[in-house]
């Protein structure tokens, strides 16, 4: 293929902000990155980074946006309002919706995407005549918005601890982990020749898969190796958990095992270094030194942890102990991977009533390197040689942005999604500013037909 040589006013690389970067971009990957560089090249002015990686995702979330915050709702009725837009989902209102908002996450400098997919068969639970069709409906819609995806997924087999699914949760399960797998495992088969996907494993909570059936679920993971062509690795493939996201399932786990669920997932063999823990709220002194000492990551979804009113997870104190941060937009009530980094610092701080405690080079590794690698991706999220080419560039003289030092302060503690000019993803251009109007049009049309059927 051709070489394209880009000339970067201001750049995040190594860790730090240099000036005139010339990168050198050939099938898809970075070939050479200079700093300091008299190269010529096609000009990008502004502030360019890494492309991030939204951890965790739920598209179908995308259609609430707006509508739970009526009348004051709590986490149950967010919960109700949801199950209804899972129960009006069919494979082509989804490719709609996944589309548009997989467009949303690009425009806001989204690279790489982990879905934590469950809604997998028929409204009455029959699958569908090929039993991943929903899945793959995600692949196809993330292949088509340009960015890469780890398609994580989930077993739920139970409405809690051993009771039998209920409702719309019929869609969600597959009878039992070993049905789960068989079905999984065509997936992967599936999705090998996608060179933008991975095939990973979820599991939805310690309440919805029974503690016997935990094992399976991790084994897979651990005996699984993804879509060489996708992931470029021969690792385990990506294993993510809800994990204490409300005191109620933490105070229901001991009731019905004398466990946490950290303790739990550790005592099932889930907990490691290719395993996430998202929320991680509401935790033990042991439950933090569990994830630590097993590298588990901590992915924490800021804008949708206090929209839901879930509380302040210890990110400071799970990183010390050895879990590496990473992030996600969740149900969407925000898209801006911007804010998720700003927000963990922010969090911090009315939390411990002091300032601190993430820099802004850390916040940026955890949406860019260490994201991707959470999600099977482990040669993206640096600009630098082998890497895949992205690059997310923003304006560093808009009015939120001007005068805060073009670098990676400004990324962090200034920037927001609309500042992103440009994103380029495997050294192809994905969004140029001027796009977001029709990625509007596409996200009001799509959620119209969810709600009006």
């Amino acid at each position: 293929m051709t070489a394209t040589t880009y000339l970067l006013e201001r750049a995040f690389i190594g860790g730090v902000t240099r000036d005139r970067v010339a990168v050198t971009v050939e099938d898809g990957l970075f070939t050479k990155v200079t700093p300091d560089s008299s190269d010529a090249g096609v000009r990008v002015p502004g502030l360019s980074l890494p492309g991030f990686a939204n951890c965790h995702s739920h598209a179908f979330h995308r259609a609430l946006r707006g509508r739970t915050q009526r009348e004051r709702g709590t986490f149950w009725t967010w919960r109700k309002q949801m199950y209804a837009a899972a129960e009006r989902l069919d494979p082509d209102t989804y490719f709609a919706l996944a589309l548009a908002t997989y467009r949303e996450m690009v425009a806001s400098g989204i690279t790489a995407v982990g879905e934590f997919h469950y809604l997998h068969h028929q409204p009455d639970g029959t699958p569908y005549e090929e039993p991943n069709e929903m899945g793959l409906t995600l692949i196809r819609a993330a292949r088509e918005a340009g960015l890469r995806i780890a398609l994580l997924d989930t077993c739920y087999v139970s409405s809690g601890f051993g009771a039998p699914v209920e409702g719309v949760q019929v869609r969600y399960s597959d009878g039992d982990a070993e049905r789960w797998a068989e079905r999984v495992s065509g997936l992967a088969s599936l999705a090998e020749s996608v060179e933008t996907a991975v095939v990973g494993a979820a599991i939805h909570s310690v309440r919805a898969v029974p503690r016997e059936e935990l094992s399976v679920v991790s084994a897979w993971a651990r005996q699984t190796r993804p879509a060489k062509n996708g992931a470029r690795t021969t690792g385990p493939a990506p294993l993510h958990v809800h994990l204490s996201e409300q005191v109620a399932e933490n105070e229901a786990c001991l009731a019905a095992y004398g466990l946490t669920p950290t303790e739990l997932l550790a005592d099932s063999g889930a907990l490691g270094p290719m395993t996430s823990a998202v929320h991680a709220t509401h935790l033990t002194d042991a439950d933090v030194a569990a994830l630590g000492t097993s590298a588990t990551y901590a992915c924490f979804c800021p804008t949708t942890e206090r929209d839901l009113g879930d509380g302040i997870g210890p990110s400071r104190q799970l990183a010390a102990a050895g879990s590496r941060l990473t992030l996600g937009s969740d149900s969407h009530a925000v898209i801006d991977l911007f804010e998720e980094m700003r927000a963990t610092e922010l969090n911090e701080r009315l939390a411990t009533q002091q300032r601190g405690h993430w820099s802004a080079g850390e916040l940026l590794a955890a949406a860019t390197t260490d994201g991707h690698a959470s999600l099977g991706f482990a040669d993206a999220g640096r600009i630098a040689v082998g890497q895949r080419a992205d690059l997310v560039t923003i304006d560093t003289t808009s009015p939120r942005t001007a005068g805060s030092g073009a670098d990676e302060n400004t990324a962090v503690f200034a920037a927001s999604g609309p500042d992103v000019t440009q994103v380029i993803i495997d050294g192809q251009v994905r969004f140029e500013r001027g796009d977001s109007g029709r990625i509007g049009r596409d996200l009001d049309a799509a959620i119209a037909r969810i709600w009006e059927n």
